[in-house]
């Protein structure tokens, strides 16, 4: 199967993946992440209303292989969250850039985004390895 990245996201080394939406950002996993991760049977994510802080685990995914954490990819304040997901874990796998996203956050500092990488470079990073 050939992963997508769409270019309109950026990306965590966490695998995970922040799509700038006005002044909000949709945080989801990244379709390399899903498919290494294999069937998806529970995800934790935090109420609305959570503080997320970059680089710290805001949740986790559980798999029939193992369980990961969740790392925010920015700091911010959640202001929605997929109850979809939490319900049917597989949206996960059939949609990850679409119905499959996790957060809805608004970020504290919107120039955290350019920390992460592009959808080019993730590409060659997972590439390199």
């Amino acid at each position: 199967m050939a992963l997508s990245f769409p270019d309109d996201c950026r990306y965590a080394d966490s695998h995970e993946y922040a799509r700038p939406e006005g002044d909000l950002v949709r945080i989801g996993l990244s379709a390399f992440a899903i498919d290494q991760l294999g069937d998806i049977v529970f995800v934790d994510l935090p109420d609305v209303g959570a503080s997320l802080s970059g680089g710290s685990s805001f949740g986790s995914v559980e798999s029939v292989k193992a369980v990961e954490d969740l790392v925010a990819p920015i700091s911010g304040v959640v202001t929605a969250r997929n109850e979809a997901v939490l319900s049917g874990p597989e949206e996960l796998q059939n949609d990850p850039y679409g119905e499959g996203w996790l957060l809805i956050v608004q970020p504290s500092d919107a120039a955290e985004l350019d920390s992460l990488l592009d959808a080019a470079s993730y590409s060659q990073k997972l590439e390199a390895h």
